[in-house]
C-alpha cells in the first residue's frame, strides 16, 4: 500500500474517492447501508497478500474478525459501535499500550519476551517468530 506512487495524496484524502469507487466495483461491495464482517470478508477474499483483523476493542483477545490467510502483511482494524466506523490501528503495540504483540496467537505481553513465551510462540509459527516491539520488529528470536 505504502508502495503505491499515490500514497501521499490517499492519505491526505486527494484523489481517493475514484480508487475507492473502483475498489468497491471490483469487488462488488455496496456500502450504502454500511459495512459490517460480511463486507469486511469480501475485502479480505479480495486482498489476499494482506491479513485483516478487526478489533472491538484496544485489548489482544477482543476480535471480532480475522481472515483466514497466512501472509505476512497485515491490516488491523478497530470498529467503533458507536460510529458504526472502522479505523486503522497504524501501530499495534502503541494501540493496545503493550510492548510485545505476537501476531501469530494476538498474545501481548508488556515486560517482554521471556524463556517461556519464547517456547510457547515458537510452536505458534515456522520457521521464524512475529513477534513486535513497539519501536522495531524482532525476527527470529531463539
Amino acid at each position: 500500500m505504502t508502495n503505491d506512487p499515490k500514497y501521499k495524496s490517499y492519505r491526505q484524502g486527494w484523489k481517493i474517492r475514484p480508487a475507492v469507487q473502483r475498489l468497491l466495483e471490483t469487488t462488488g461491495i455496496h456500502l450504502q447501508k454500511d459495512g459490517g464482517i460480511p463486507e469486511i470478508q469480501r475485502f479480505q477474499d479480495y486482498y489476499t497478500e494482506y491479513k485483516i483483523v478487526v478489533y472491538r476493542a484496544l485489548n489482544c483477545d477482543d476480535i471480532i474478525f480475522e481472515g483466514h490467510v497466512t501472509p505476512e502483511k497485515r491490516i488491523n482494524l478497530l470498529y467503533d459501535e458507536d460510529k458504526r466506523h472502522y479505523h486503522v490501528i497504524a501501530n499495534l503495540t502503541g494501540a493496545m499500550s503493550k510492548r510485545y504483540i505476537c501476531e501469530a496467537c494476538n498474545q501481548s505481553s508488556r515486560s517482554g519476551v521471556t524463556q517461556e513465551s519464547r517456547k510457547t510462540h515458537r510452536l505458534h509459527v515456522q520457521p521464524t517468530l512475529h513477534m513486535y516491539r513497539r519501536s522495531n520488529p524482532v525476527r527470529g528470536v531463539q
